[in-house]
Formats: structure tokens, C-alpha cells, sequence
């Protein structure tokens, strides 16, 4: 059963990656990755599995961060900009 457990390893690494790199181009997906890394890697200790859970957690905190930021962005935008009104037909 080792050869499993070196899989969900390497997979929760990976999912760290994927969760860091798409943060920085669509938060929401990099936080939903970053969870199903770190629930994969929570039981492991080996050193992937250790490296995995930095990057799972710093894909969150980033991808958290950046939504965040994001939506404080569109508030500011939207309150600039004013209520869409359509133009009248006659």
C-alpha cells in the first residue's frame, strides 16, 4: 500500500501548485483546490505530503485573499460607476 499513499501525496502536491498558480487568475477554483489538496495530504508525513500542505494552505490564504480583493474591487467599481439604466425606446 505504499505506492498509494505516495500517490495522494503527489497529488495533493500538485493540487498545491494548481491552487497557488490559479489563484492569481480565478480565486474561487484555487480555494475549492487548495481544500481537496490539503484534505488529501492531512493524514500523510512524509515530505511530500509536509511540502504539499504549505502549498494547499498558502494556495488558499491567496486565493482567499485575492477573491477578497476582488469583490471590494467590484463594490468600489459598481458604486462609481451607478445604477444601469436602459435607454428609453421613443
Amino acid at each position: 500500500m505504499p505506492a498509494k499513499k505516495e500517490g495522494k501525496d503527489i497529488v495533493s502536491f500538485v493540487l498545491g501548485i494548481i491552487s497557488i498558480v490559479l489563484a492569481f487568475f480565478n480565486p474561487l477554483p484555487a480555494i475549492v483546490f487548495g481544500i481537496i489538496g490539503l484534505v488529501e495530504s492531512k493524514d500523510e508525513k512524509s515530505q511530500i505530503a509536509k511540502k504539499a500542505k504549505k502549498l494547499n494552505i498558502l494556495g488558499i490564504i491567496i486565493g482567499s485573499i485575492l477573491f477578497l480583493a476582488s469583490v471590494v474591487l467590484l463594490a468600489i467599481s459598481a458604486n462609481e460607476v451607478g445604477p444601469f439604466e436602459f435607454p428609453s425606446a421613443v
